[in-house]
């Protein structure tokens, strides 16, 4: 099953309020000066000239990213009906398998982060089914596209400088920056903010590679929930301190009520269907 990631998961499992326009509220006309400025406000921020050279080289406004952003609606599908199709038989097998696979690994991470393994085997699950469905859209272009759309300029903005950082400071090229159509990547989709704040490089190689690295990715993850909340040793039922740091990863209730049941089921050795209604 292609897995689901925020970003996807926005677009496609969102049933659609009412016909959206695909149109920017800037004209695209204007992009290449804008991009100008971008370059000069990046370098005077500590940026390096390299870094801003490298990454904004050849970036190009991206009507496409436009269009998925305006067509965003409202969730309509239930809990029952998403995890039911969600947490598949086979999600709960290949999570089983990653848990003993990682065993080692994780059981670092749960030790120095206070995350448990199920939870981490979870969310990388349902986001991009283990590293397999990551994205392919250039990162920089779409977040750049929509820090140039107006509405909402100064929250993409962020992350546009984030994803030079993230060059500048050699964890991934610019070509190698490939994800989701909002600019999420790696194996459990990081924002480019998030990647600069919490990424971490737990192989011990030198960089955060949230794209190849499971151990990064894993730790990264660990990082994040901790960092919006987690509770070592507490539960992750609706209504806990660490069901909330679920929902810091991802707002919608219904998805993080999915991903505590798939942590839950893990974490029972469960890999029976959740059966939708």
């Amino acid at each position: 099953m292609k897995a689901l990631t925020r970003a996807s998961f926005i677009a496609t499992l969102l049933l659609a309020a009412g016909t959206a326009s695909a149109a920017t509220c800037r004209d695209p006309a204007g992009f290449e000066k804008w991009l100008g400025d971008i370059q000069q406000e990046a370098v005077a921020q500590g940026i390096s000239p390299e870094a801003v050279r490298q990454g904004l080289s050849g970036v190009t406004f991206d009507q496409s990213v436009i269009r998925k952003d305006r067509g965003q609606g409202v969730f309509k599908q239930s809990f029952q009906q998403f995890a039911g199709r969600m947490v598949s038989p086979a999600r709960l097998k290949g999570g089983a398998s990653m848990l003993k696979r990682h065993a080692a690994t994780l059981a670092r991470i749960e030790q120095r982060f206070g995350v448990p393994a199920p939870v981490l085997v979870a969310i990388w699950g349902l986001e991009t089914d283990f590293g397999a469905v990551k994205g392919n859209l250039p990162v920089i272009r779409s977040v750049a596209t929509l820090a140039y759309d107006c509405r909402r300029t100064d929250f993409f903005k962020a992350h546009l400088f984030d994803a030079l950082r993230i060059v500048d400071r050699g964890d991934l090229t610019p070509a190698e920056m490939r994800g989701a159509w909002a600019g999420e990547m790696g194996q459990t989709q990081f924002m480019p903010s998030s990647y600069v704040k919490y990424a971490v490089d737990f192989d011990g190689d030198g960089r955060a590679d949230l794209l190849r690295s499971p151990a990064d990715v894993l730790a990264s993850t660990a990082n994040y929930l901790r960092g919006h909340g987690w509770v070592r040793g507490g539960s992750w039922e609706p209504g806990t301190p660490n069901f909330e740091a679920i929902r810091a990863w991802n707002k919608s209730q219904v998805y993080s009520q999915t991903i505590a049941f798939y942590a839950t089921k893990l974490a029972g050795g469960d890999t029976s269907a959740f059966p939708s209604q």
